[in-house]
C-alpha cells in the first residue's frame, strides 16, 4: 500500500514541478516586463514578478530533483492563493470568456497542499542528501 501512495506522491510531484517550471520559464521568455506591468496594475508591486517567476522556475527544479518537497510545495500554495485571490477570482471559476478562470490554479494549490502535507520522498535528492538525519517534519 505505501508503495502506491508513494508513487501517486511522485506522479503529483513531478507533474506539479514541469507545470510550474514552465510557467516561470514563460514569464522571463515573453518578457517579464509584461508580468511587471500587469502586477502594477493589480496592484502589486512589479518587483513581485521578478519572485514569482523565480520562485516558479527553481520551486518547479527543486520539486522534480525531490529537494526540499514540502517547504516549496507551501511557498506555491501561497503564491496559488495570490494568484486567485488577486487575479483571477473576479472573473470566475472558469473565466469570463476574456481571461482564464482559477479552476487551475485551484487544482495546482490542491497538488501543492497535498505535497506540503505528505512530502514526496520516492526519487528525490532529500533521501540521499540527509540520509542519516531524523527530519523533524516528519514527526510532526
Amino acid at each position: 500500500m505505501m508503495k502506491k501512495f508513494e508513487a501517486s506522491t511522485l506522479i503529483l510531484r513531478l507533474v506539479l514541478g514541469v507545470t510550474f517550471f514552465v510557467h516561470g520559464l514563460v514569464k522571463f521568455q515573453g518578457g517579464i516586463e509584461n508580468i511587471v506591468g500587469w502586477f502594477e496594475m493589480i496592484g502589486l508591486p512589479g518587483t513581485l514578478a521578478y519572485v514569482v517567476a523565480i520562485v516558479e522556475m527553481v520551486g518547479g527544479l527543486a520539486l522534480l530533483v525531490g529537494l526540499g518537497s514540502r517547504i516549496v510545495s507551501a511557498l506555491l500554495v501561497l503564491l496559488m492563493i495570490g494568484a486567485i485571490v488577486k487575479g483571477k477570482l473576479a472573473v470566475g471559476f472558469l473565466g469570463n470568456g476574456q481571461g482564464a478562470g482559477w479552476e487551475l490554479d485551484l487544482a495546482l494549490l490542491v497538488m501543492a497542499l497535498f505535497i506540503a502535507i505528505n512530502d514526496s520522498k520516492m526519487f528525490a535528492l532529500d533521501k540521499v542528501l540527509f540520509k542519516g538525519q531524523k527530519n523533524e517534519a516528519q514527526s510532526l
